[in-house]
């Protein structure tokens, strides 16, 4: 006797909200009449029984993988998420986590907030949340985190091998888009943004007010690891310093209602203040709308290293029993007309993967001071540094944890009493690549690939025999080029690395504290801030 599944209604609600009616009707309500009859088969008919809401998310995820990442559908735990992440409000136990093979880890806990109270470290895995035993846990785990303010909690964790308990009680947490700003050298106000949400432009206008009654004369605004978010926010803040009806952005669609004009409504904090700009390669998105309309109105110096190059606008679209679906509906250009998106997800390669836009193909593009700009691969800094870059290799440690990991281990073996002391030795990167050694890192890099595939096909061809020695040396060839990359990236990694172990002692207030005396991107924007000749030079004004 086959069992009896009804199918969901909000299968086909789903499919006809998510469908942009710009083709054929026709052709539309055919694919979906099709689907519909296909997934009551299955469910109906196949031999083993079947989960029809697991089915189904399969089945969108495929779909939506074709387009771009940043086209996805919610659930509803994941529209909270990103409600909190707007809001920069929510109840819980006041830590940034990863959920991953049934384990949580606390990547960083909040100063004050319950997970610092109860004593939790980078680093910890919780493997059981009260009575939960995490491992047999199938749904998302993150959830059993939350709860409404003053309830308690225990978790059973795992620190360097040792298993360990604590209660806490969960809080409202407040996550500030401008987590630190201080007067340094006596006339320069630092200023750091790490995400748009909601209060961005207001915490950065607040920020300034305030460094200028201190004595502030110039300003460092740091962009870097920011993410993005609220574009209309990106407007806003970019509104603090430049004047009232300056176009900052536009976007463009095949849908005529998304092409839009985002011009500045208010007038300026301050438009003369000399202004830097840090970015790098984990500044997206809305950090880029504002560092890009900076750049090209000759507003501000840029320094850093090239931007993510993300030049595309999402919105979400409601859907049935409380679900969301996160659509791409536009493209963003900045003021001179470029559109920085660095990843082509409509032409890819044979692995599926999108195309990177080569430079040869970058356009060229004027800022207002008539400066040379270029698009298609995120924002080029005025000014480079190599602490700021993140290469091949850089971004295979930060993948693989291996970055979060050792500063993990450096933690429980080293003493540091205040940031300033701290120095990141030739010594301690001695023992940081024996840590990956004997942890067996390793990454692929875009030679290897190609030059394997290569090696497949001369087998089809039969040529094995005739090149398998050479490919053989090669790829020793590539292990000693990876092995040296170590060395040649040296300083980016050094920089991650410092971040890493700094915030495991003093949290991310003491990493700006270090940053304002040590870091090499805040000495170079103080350098050219002090320099007025140096500064109007890099913006074209002499």
């Amino acid at each position: 006797m086959k069992k009896r599944i009804i199918l969901p209604i909000t299968a086909v609600v789903i499919f006809l909200t998510t469908t942009s009616y710009k083709s054929d009707f026709f052709e539309i309500a055919k694919q979906i009449e099709i689907f519909t009859t296909l997934f009551k088969e299955i469910n109906m008919n196949y031999v083993d029984e079947t989960n029809p809401a697991d089915l189904m998310d399969t089945a969108i995820t495929a779909m939506l993988a074709d387009l771009d990442p940043y086209t996805v559908y919610w659930n509803e735990q994941e529209v909270e998420q990103a409600r909190i992440q707007n809001s920069g409000e929510y109840t819980g136990i006041g830590a940034s986590v990863q959920t991953k093979d049934h384990k949580i880890t606390i990547i960083e806990p909040y100063k004050g907030y319950p997970a610092d109270k109860a004593g939790l470290k980078a680093g910890d895995e919780i493997i059981k949340i009260g009575d939960v035993d995490l491992s047999q846990f199938e749904n998302d785990a993150g959830e059993l985190l939350k709860g409404s303010a003053g309830t308690s909690v225990q978790l059973t964790f795992k620190r360097q091998g040792k298993t360990k308990t604590t209660q806490l009680k969960r809080e409202s947490v407040e996550l500030h888009a401008v987590p630190y700003s201080k007067l340094i050298d006596g006339d320069i106000g630092y200023i750091v943004l790490s995400k748009f949400n909601r209060k961005a432009s207001s915490e950065v206008a607040t920020a300034l007010k305030e460094l200028k009654e201190q004595g502030a004369k110039k300003i460092i605004l740091d962009l870097r690891g920011n993410p993005g978010g609220l574009l209309t926010e990106a407007v806003n803040t970019t509104n603090i310093f430049v004047d009232k009806d300056e176009v900052i952005t536009t976007t463009k669609s095949v849908i005529d209602k998304y092409n839009k004009t985002y011009k500045t409504q208010r007038d300026p904090m301050d438009k003369e203040i000399p202004l830097a700009v840090l970015i790098n390669g984990r500044s997206a998105s809305a950090s880029e709308i504002v560092s890009g309309g900076l750049q090209d109105l000759d507003r501000g110096v840029v320094i850093g290293a090239r931007s993510f190059g993300k030049g595309l606008v999402q919105r979400p679209k409601k859907l049935t029993y409380n679900t969301q679906m996160k659509v791409t509906i536009s493209r963003y250009y900045t003021p001179s007309g470029r559109c920085i998106q660095a990843l082509d997800y409509w032409n890819r390669d044979e692995e599926g993967k999108a195309v990177r836009t080569k430079a040869e193909d970058y356009n060229e593009f004027t800022t207002r001071n008539g400066r040379k700009v270029y698009d298609g691969g995120g924002i080029l800094p005025d000014v480079q540094l190599e602490t700021s870059k993140y290469s091949g290799v850089t971004q295979a440690l930060m993948e693989k944890n291996a970055i979060f990991d050792y500063a993990t281990n450096y933690y429980y073996n080293h003493q540091l009493t205040q940031p300033e002391a701290f120095e990141f030795t030739d010594a301690d990167y001695e023992d940081f690549k024996k840590y990956l050694s004997s942890s067996d890192f390793d990454y692929t890099t875009k030679t290897e690939k190609e030059l394997k595939e290569t090696f497949k096909i001369a087998k089809e061809e039969g040529f094995n025999d005739e090149i398998k020695s050479q490919y053989e040396r090669l790829l020793k060839e590539i292990e000693k080029a990876k092995t040296q990359d170590l060395d040649e990236k040296k300083p980016e990694i050094v920089s991650l690395l410092t971040d890493e172990i700094i915030k495991r002692y003093f949290y991310q207030e003491g990493l700006y504290d270090y940053y304002i005396e040590e870091n090499p991107e805040i000495i170079k924007a103080k350098e050219i801030l002090n320099n007025s000749n140096e500064y109007n030079k890099i913006l074209g004004r002499s």
